[in-house]
């Protein structure tokens, strides 16, 4: 599902201020895994050992053009990127994620517990997958991060 950079905007409650339109199929955190730049719109996380401020420069470079950020960045380095100023990033990407979500009128199983949770979403997909239509998360994505993701 194709989202526009101000629609995004709106979900977050946040304007932009860009010019450009811009078309987004792909939120991406890592910086690693942009596949297709031009369609990405890069979430600057932000934890103890990385901060995602740190990419902007090298993804601009890549052909990424659509930034969700939490610090203020010099907008004149970067003429046609556009950039999404949130006070937490994280929030943000949950927020289109739940926005996303709600568009849809699946229902959800959520496994929880210390251990097996990946094994038991597995289990669960073969078992259910010959009867009904089954969405499931890639890997183990069932953190803060990895469930908006997916």
């Amino acid at each position: 599902m194709t989202y526009t950079i101000n629609d995004i905007s709106n979900i977050i409650g946040r304007p932009t201020g860009c010019s450009n339109d811009h078309a987004i199929r792909y939120l991406v955190i890592d910086s690693r895994k942009i596949y297709f730049p031009v369609a990405s719109l890069f979430f600057a996380l932000q934890s103890t050992q990385q901060d995602g401020h740190n990419y902007i420069p090298s993804l601009y470079k890549m052909g990424v053009r659509s930034f969700v950020v939490s610090e203020v960045i010099d907008e004149s380095v970067y003429p046609d990127a556009c950039f999404i100023k949130v006070n937490n990033t994280l929030s943000a990407l949950q927020k289109v994620a739940a926005f996303h979500r709600h568009r849809f009128n699946y229902p959800v199983i959520g496994i929880t517990g210390s251990n097996g949770k990946t094994i038991v979403k597995e289990w669960l997909f073969h078992l259910l997958s010959n009867e009904y239509n089954i969405v499931r998360s890639p890997k183990s994505y069932n953190s803060q991060v990895g469930v908006p993701l997916s």
